[in-house]
């Protein structure tokens, strides 16, 4: 039976009652009153019964009474009429049902939608950044596989040069490159970052390539200028040291697949992560120089902010991304050199 329906309206003397709770101080009263009594009271008040109520709501019988016992303390005003064999709302507590039932319910859903999310299947929105290469070339063909698997997850890629802030941007999961520094992000790292110095064979037949880093000097460089205006540095390893350098550029971009194609092109030596350059490497579209120099403490990251309470769809992603990033196999140099060393024995 649903109390609610079959209450009659309020008369004024109720709410007048109602109206002497705290009238001083709403802000105070409504931290002073307990929220388990209101959600104990819509309970009983819904179900019509005390044993109900506590059924409803998992805890016992006693519970539920001191609960409501409690709030009804608090406001200053009897909620219930019980006896042995019934349960009713008074006048003061018909008002106050209908006042609080709407914000409590919604709360009550919310309560319901979070506990859903962590123990139903992964659900909801992710919100993923990527730099633009990163993404477009290994984070946005994956996203298909994900959404087979988890079609109840609802994905936004960002693709942004800039390093975005994960909290007041709204980001789930962002990817990044290079060596990462301390921060308050979580950083995962997927694979290494393999950056290799690259051209075409037709440039390298013409001009010859570089024998050690100081040899770029000689050479027409492709550069890339970065989202904050600089000019991209190229990372080196000498004599066990890390070494950073600016080449003079003969070409510059601000996008990574402009800077590859103009490698393609036989324009000159651009300095490139494997994962970007391995079909063409692969094909022989692409020759690479100065691979004993290559840098070897970069990496791609996955980061994130808090391992704590962490949604389920957050995880599924984390999981599904991770397996699938690594089986791509984008260590292009082992690869390469087993190519060269099967083609060689072929021959």
């Amino acid at each position: 039976m649903n109390i609610a329906r079959l209450a009659p309206e309020p008369d004024p003397h109720a709410i007048k009652a109602i109206a002497k709770i705290d009238v001083s101080d709403a802000l105070t009263a409504s931290f002073a009153a307990s929220y388990a009594g209101v959600v104990a009271f819509i309970a009983v008040a819904s179900e019509g019964s005390f044993a109900r109520a506590a059924d409803r709501l998992g805890i016992g019988r006693s519970a539920v009474s001191r609960s409501v016992q409690k709030l009804e303390s608090q406001l200053g005003a009897r909620l219930f009429l019980r006896t042995t064999r019934s349960t009713s709302l008074t006048r003061e507590g018909e008002l106050f049902y209908e006042g609080c039932r709407p914000g409590v319910e919604r709360i009550l859903q919310a309560l319901e939608e979070m506990r859903d999310l962590r123990e139903g299947p992964p659900r909801g929105e992710l919100r993923i950044s990527a730099t633009h290469a990163f993404g477009r070339k290994v984070i946005a063909p994956l996203l298909a596989g994900f959404r087979a698997q988890f079609p109840a997850v609802s994905i936004e890629l960002l693709l942004e040069d800039r390093v975005l802030d994960l909290a007041g941007d709204r980001i789930d999961i962002a990817f990044r490159d290079g060596a990462l520094e301390d921060s308050q992000v979580i950083a995962k790292q997927l694979i290494p970052m393999q950056l290799l110095a690259c051209a075409s064979p037709d440039y390298a037949r013409r001009n010859g390539l570089p024998q050690i880093v100081a040899e770029l000097d000689a050479h027409p460089c492709i550069n890339q200028r970065l989202a904050n205006g600089r000019l991209q540095s190229w990372d080196f390893r000498v004599d066990g040291k890390p070494l950073s350098l600016r080449p003079s550029s003969t070409l510059v971009f601000n996008d990574a697949d402009l800077a590859m194609q103009a490698a393609l092109d036989g324009q000159g030596i651009a300095q490139l992560p494997a994962y970007q350059v391995r079909d063409a490497i692969c094909d022989g579209a692409l020759v690479t120089c100065l691979d004993a120099f290559a840098p070897d403490d970069r990496g791609h990251y996955l980061c994130y902010l808090s391992r704590r309470q962490q949604p389920k769809r957050i995880r599924a992603f984390i999981d599904y991304i991770t397996a699938q990033v690594r089986a791509l196999d984008l260590d292009v140099m082992a690869h390469w050199e087993s190519t060269q060393a099967s083609r060689a024995v072929a021959a």
